[in-house]
């Protein structure tokens, strides 16, 4: 599916240093909290788990049972993501800034893709095992399908170019894709509600799903306010910002989340 309306318009030199400057300040923000998260945050594990039925298929499940199969620290993944990204805005405003560049001005920004599939996955994954999601496949499934909705994010970026028609189909593949972790999330809290006597997670859990869900969407409307060309996101650059601006909030709300609740000392 195409449209008519132009991807946004080219980055200025101006515009590019900016921009530069700004990743290097967030990549500090990311730093910095990052490492407090780790250095004061608490040995809390989170558990990972399978299943074994202890028969051939149709072994009825009464029959199987859950066993370990990992724990990993809470407050080193946490402060992770946040260390990921700021290599990732350390990078693009130092030594990998003449690479940043060539893809600003070509409408494009294939490092934050690379940074959010590794980032945002984390962020998922992690928000998946708080909420009580604990079978290691279904938590690499819903990596798997993170990683995928960052992927065609990516796609939509090297298939339009500035001031060509845009091809959608990317922008909404990627949407089907991102809606899967949230679903499955969303199905298995759904369900302990249902069958818990305690009534299912803490209330804090529920503010995490809520509050990064709305910021990961916040991502999609970027992205499509920059392809539609609508006011000053007809300006690259200006969807960029929002991009590090969102990266920061989102990241920041869900580590500080997690701290305040489970790593508090």
């Amino acid at each position: 599916m195409t449209s008519a309306n132009p991807t946004s318009a080219a980055v200025s030199n101006e515009q590019i240093g900016g921009l530069r400057r700004f990743n290097l300040v967030m990549g500090v923000l990311h730093l910095l909290s990052g490492a407090a998260m780790w250095l004061i945050g608490n040995d809390f594990h989170l558990q990972v788990s399978s299943f074994t039925l202890n028969g051939p298929p149709g072994t009825p499940l009464s029959d199987g049972e859950f066993f370990e199969a990992l724990s990993f620290p809470l407050a080193f993944w946490t402060a992770m993501f946040l260390f990921l990204s700021a290599a990732a805005h350390l990078t693009m405003a130092t030594f990998g800034f003449s690479f940043y560049r060539s893809e600003l001005i070509a409408g494009r920004n294939r490092l934050r893709w690379f940074e959010y599939s590794l980032s945002a996955t984390l962020m998922i994954v992690l928000i998946g095992a708080v909420s009580g999601v604990t079978d290691a496949a279904a938590l690499i499934a819903i990596a798997g399908a993170n990683v995928s909705m960052i992927l065609f994010g990516w796609l939509m970026e090297m298939a339009n170019r500035p001031g060509q028609p845009v091809w959608w189909t990317p922008f909404w593949f990627g949407c089907v894709a991102g809606i899967v972790p949230w679903l499955a999330i969303g199905t298995s809290v759904a369900l302990s509600v249902s069958e818990a006597d305690d009534g299912g997670p803490p209330g804090f859990v529920y503010g995490i799903l809520v509050t990064i869900f709305v910021m990961f969407n916040c991502f999609a409307i970027n992205q499509w306010l920059q392809y539609r060309g609508r006011g000053r996101w007809a300006e690259y650059a200006f969807g960029e910002r929002v991009y590090i601006w969102l990266s920061l909030i989102a990241k920041s709300l869900l580590a500080w989340q997690i701290f305040a609740n489970t790593l508090i000392e």
